[in-house]
């Protein structure tokens, strides 16, 4: 049977890295080493072979960023960053992942000691996850250059369904996956698409910043009342569920809540999947990609039960395969993919007979 999941803490606060230390030992994960700057994280990278770094995103000498690509240049490991409340850590920590680092969790501001404690359940589920990871052995970046994807003169002649929506939900690993996705969906196929990632406030408009330049759609943060049509795309903004309100002549609304947590989250993908169930009588697909958790499960039965179709990326290429697993044991996936496919996966579902 294996043992404890083995962790290096790199923090340059000496007071943090006691925090974390004495939190991931609670939490039964043996902490091998500290680091206090990017350079000794790597060197203890190096010398105990971890199964994990929890890696603060600035310190001395060596900062988060390059402390992991060197980690996935000499030693791939998987990385979670944590990474305080600001728009420039926000920017750095993309930037993170970027360069191979599995996923971020943030840290509290205000009574440190205080928050982490309330934070402590969450950060063990989310070091032991990531630490599950595979790196550096698949490549999961996206392999198409291309903005708006699909490039094949296949795609470019096919004949889509009227008014379609989609909604992806992702978590743990989610944010480069969802990325990958949209930038290989061609905008002609005239998509609203609505993502519910798993990220904190403060992360979902950079986020969006991303993908809108990677892809062919125009995306932005979801705002109250924000409306799409076609060829747009919004994102559930960080601790906001993201309810679809209406859907008249092609255009969609959303209303935003600060409801209770569901599945202990907020944004829920469930909130949005089964509100988009509830709402929208045109062509429907749901697509749950990596993640830790169950949330989507629920949104996937009832995308199904309305009649959409649905999608859920595959084990061998989820960083974490917990959130597309319990969508595909509702018995309502009509399609296991790896992620390479998930965006062909999806037109097949909308696409019409072109008729001569």
């Amino acid at each position: 049977m294996a043992g404890p999941t083995r962790a290096v803490v790199a923090d340059d606060s000496h007071f943090m890295r006691s925090v974390i230390s004495d939190i991931l030992a609670e939490g039964g994960i043996d902490v091998v080493a500290q680091a206090k700057n990017g350079r000794e994280a790597v060197d203890a990278v190096v010398e105990h072979e971890p199964d994990v770094v929890t890696m603060d995103v600035e310190m001395p000498e060596m900062n988060g960023i390059e402390a992991t690509e060197r980690i996935m240049a000499e030693r791939p490991t998987p990385v979670l960053m944590l990474s305080a409340h600001t728009d420039e850590n926000a920017d750095v920590t993309f930037e993170a992942l970027d360069k191979g680092a599995v996923d971020f969790f943030t840290k509290p501001g205000g009574e440190v000691s205080m928050e982490m404690s309330r934070l402590k359940d969450q950060l063990v589920d989310i070091v032991v996850s990531v630490a599950s990871v595979e790196v550096g052995g698949r490549t999961r970046r996206p392999r198409r250059p291309t903005r708006g994807g699909g490039g094949a003169s296949t795609v470019e002649s096919a004949s889509y369904a009227t008014n379609p929506t989609l909604v992806i939900g992702s978590s743990t690993g989610g944010p480069k996956m969802v990325e990958q996705v949209l930038s290989d969906l061609p905008s002609s196929a005239d998509l609203r698409i609505l993502v519910v990632q798993h990220m904190p406030e403060g992360f979902t408009g950079r986020f969006a910043e991303r993908i809108d330049a990677r892809s062919g759609y125009d995306v932005r943060e979801a705002t109250d009342g924000a409306r799409i049509g076609g060829g747009e795309a919004l994102v559930a903004a960080g601790d906001y569920h993201m309810e679809i309100k209406n859907y008249r002549n092609g255009r969609l609304r959303v209303k935003l809540t600060q409801d209770e947590p569901v599945n202990s989250v907020r944004p829920a993908v469930d909130v949005t999947m089964e509100t988009a169930a509830d709402v929208i009588d045109d062509t429907l697909v749901g697509v749950i990609l990596t993640g830790m958790g169950e949330d989507g499960a629920d949104g996937i039965r009832r995308i199904k039960a309305a009649g959409g179709r649905t999608i859920a990326q595959d084990e061998a290429t989820s960083a974490v395969y917990g959130m597309p697993k319990r969508a595909v044991e509702t018995g309502c996936v009509d399609s296991v993919l790896p992620i390479d496919d998930i965006a062909s996966g999806i037109l097949d579902t909308i696409r019409t007979e072109v008729t001569s």
